[in-house]
């Protein structure tokens, strides 16, 4: 696998473009359950030091309590403060619990309010981390894991190749799971099955294409190996769905990190960047015998790219995923373009329980993060897979883990990240949207197309 380094700023060339044509309307037709929301949990409120202390890191007076909040935040009094070791690979600073920002001059001071237990502020390009705490918390994910199911998964079929779903497909769904109303004994393509991950969030559709990858055990096999090739090393998959289950945890850098690359993947950030889509529905028959088969509508469940009741689209979105559980609380990946440069945020847990709060700090980070950048000094990076060159990456060693130089300064060096997943032999391109057309750039690791509006589609939602 060919790796990926810090991007050149030149030599952008756009190779092709494709129109999402998706119906305008905002409300949703379908009447599967809906997905599941997102929802907030413990981070104390950063400050403008250069990091906080360890003892600085615990959640503040409103932590979170060991019993289950309306808000669904999580249950288990072991998440109840960061651990005092955490792992340090992306750098040393990484692995120090509370905040942690190396603020230059002219940078601004990170929000005061964050209430989240753990979030990451990083360059999708470049890999810098410019902001973190307790980046390596290991954490429930919620569906946020599907962005690794998706990873692992979308390389295997094609997006034409047709599934009769059999009642085996659909067992062991979790009660209470989101749905996006698969019907057994129904035929759906690849396509519609990825879109039901995406914006429904829908469980049974992980489940349909687990059993097409060989079952659930097999699939969370493969994604625990394929965590371990992107050095994810936090996570642990119990189930490909994100639903809660002991011992399956994640962190918000390696969310961040598996974010990064399945953007590589242009169908990836189609799913992703979807704002509503229309889903087979079940197949009926009229009082005279024949058949037919009618498509509802679906809304991605991501708040920053469909807006909400009290909360606007994020200017600039393009992605990534949300998900929420009782231990999870709310979780959410996210990633905006502002200017050229490209961020992804991942947010874990927000204490607050006001409507829509992941959402609210993670927009606010991205704002932050846009105006800090070239202003701070990374405290870490996001680090290449394993497969990767090591001989060029700070800090790499014989095992493949690479990390930053200790003392929250990486090396200049360039920094190899995942390579594209969908076949093209290597040949990086990255994350594009713009009026909600996808664009493909040539000639260059992540590198992002410079002119990316609001999408159309986003604009037009009211």
């Amino acid at each position: 696998m060919p790796a990926m380094k810090k991007t050149a700023k030149s030599s952008l060339l756009v190779t092709s473009a494709t129109l999402l044509s998706f119906s305008l309307a905002l409300s949703v037709t379908a009447t599967a359950p809906a997905a599941a929301a997102d929802k907030p949990s413990p981070t104390p409120s950063a400050t403008p030091s250069t990091s906080t202390s360890p003892s600085g890191s615990a959640a503040p007076s409103g932590s979170p309590s060991a019993s289950a909040s309306p808000s669904g935040s999580a249950s288990n009094s072991e998440w109840a403060t960061p651990p005092k070791g955490m792992s340090t690979v992306g750098g040393a600073q990484l692995g120090r619990p509370g905040t942690q920002a190396n603020l230059g001059t002219g940078a601004p001071v990170l929000p005061k309010d964050l209430s989240a237990r753990s979030w990451v502020v990083a360059d999708a390009e470049s890999g810098d981390v410019l902001a973190s705490h307790n980046a390596h918390w290991k954490l429930p994910p919620a569906s946020t894991l599907k962005m690794l199911f998706a990873d692992t998964l979308l390389p295997r079929f094609p997006k034409t190749q047709k599934h009769k779903v059999a009642s085996s497909d659909l067992a062991g769904i979790g009660s209470g799971s989101s749905m996006v109303g698969i019907k057994e004994d129904e035929t759906y393509t690849v396509h519609d099955l990825w879109l039901g991950v995406f914006l429904r969030s829908g469980n049974d559709a992980v489940h349909v294409l687990s059993a097409m990858n060989g079952g659930v055990d097999r699939t969370v096999k493969d994604m625990n190996a394929r965590a371990a090739e992107l050095q994810a090393l936090d996570t642990n998959v119990v189930s490909p769905d994100g639903y809660d289950e002991k011992r399956q945890v994640s962190s918000a850098y390696d969310l961040t990190l598996i974010a990064r690359s399945g953007l590589q993947n242009k169908d990836f950030r189609e799913y992703c960047s979807t704002v509503r889509a229309k889903f087979p529905g079940e197949t009926k028959k009229n009082k005279k015998g024949r058949t037919s088969r009618k498509s509802f509508e679906i809304q991605n469940t991501n708040r920053l790219l469909t807006g909400d009741y009290g909360l606007d689209a994020y200017q600039g979105i393009a992605g990534v995923k949300n998900g929420n559980t009782t231990n999870a609380g709310a979780t959410f990946t996210g990633v905006a373009e502002r200017d050229g440069k490209v961020l992804l945020v991942t947010v874990m847990n927000p204490e607050k329980e006001e409507r829509d709060e992941v959402y609210k700090e993670t927009a606010k980070l991205l704002d932050w993060g846009f105006q800090a950048s070239g202003k701070v000094t990374p405290v870490g990076e996001l680090v290449p897979p394993r497969s990767a060159d090591t001989s060029a990456q700070p800090g790499g060693s014989a095992s493949g883990e690479a990390g930053g130089s200790g003392d929250g300064a990486p090396s200049s060096k360039p920094v190899s990240a995942s390579a594209q997943a969908d076949g093209s032999s290597g040949a990086g391109v990255a994350l594009a949207i713009a009026g909600g057309v996808l664009v493909l750039l040539a000639a260059g690791v992540f590198v992002i197309n410079r002119r990316w509006p609001l999408p159309e589609l986003m604009r037009r939602r009211h």
